[in-house]
């Protein structure tokens, strides 16, 4: 298996994926009321598919998982390039920090980076940092799903596509004093295999601290289940099914 979609719940699929799109210069696959789907392609790196999906569930107040995007030497440049798409500033609590914070157009937050060697041939989206619990079991978690390699980044624990180019995965602590309180508005999905199992998968992944979703969203193609600090993710089935 490996690692295909960085989904986003969004309210109005359209609105927020042609954002997302001109903000990272990214190709349309889907351009849907309901879902839009738009790939970023890493020269030499990894291929990912940002997919937008109709959710009317409210924000949570301290998402778990979100973007940073990386500026290079023109932070001030990007900033305004992106509030020009729509997107504002936005006031989290960050004090003086070398990074903007910024909301899309349903209000998720995202960072605009300073400029840092560690971020070198990511391509437009430097980092997708994820809070959790642990984030040395959480990384170890994560890299025996992707494949994705430790990384000397800037967190704690980061993960890499074994090309050494494209998105780092992050790992950090959340504040204890801010617990999740429900659904992710962004998480991962990994695509199966034609030689892959979902069963023996799910056995495998589940001794490892994950957890099935058991939910009433109706009969889907797709396995949800949470990682060992509760973030979701999905197993797709494998293209040849």
């Amino acid at each position: 298996m490996y690692l295909e979609n960085l989904v986003f719940d969004a309210a109005q699929p359209q609105v927020l994926g042609h954002f997302w799109e001109q903000a990272l210069g990214t190709q349309t696959l889907t351009d849907e009321p309901d879902i839009v789907e738009t790939r970023l392609s890493v020269d030499g790196g990894p291929t990912l598919d940002l997919c937008f999906q109709q959710v009317t569930d409210p924000l949570l107040p301290a998402p778990r998982l979100h973007l940073d995007l990386h500026a290079g030497a023109d932070q001030a440049g990007t900033v305004e390039r992106l509030i020009g798409l729509g997107a504002t500033h936005l006031d989290i609590g960050q004090g003086d920090v070398p990074w903007v914070v910024l909301a899309d157009p349903e209000g998720h937050p995202f960072c605009v980076m300073e400029e840092r060697e560690t971020y070198r041939d990511t391509g437009p989206i430097a980092a997708v940092p994820i809070l959790g619990d642990d984030p040395k079991r959480d990384a170890a978690f994560w890299a025996e799903l992707t494949g994705w390699r430790e990384y000397a980044g800037s967190a704690p624990q980061s993960l890499r596509h074994p090309s050494g180019r494209g998105p780092i995965l992050e790992f950090l602590r959340a504040e204890r004093e801010r617990p999740k309180t429900g659904k992710n508005q962004l998480h991962l999905d990994l695509r199966l295999e034609a030689q892959d199992d979902l069963a023996a998968l799910i056995d495998h992944v589940e001794r490892l601290g994950a957890v099935r979703i058991d939910h009433d969203w109706g009969d889907l193609p797709w396995t949800s289940l949470q990682d060992p600090s509760g973030n979701e993710f999905c197993f797709l089935p494998s293209r040849s099914q």
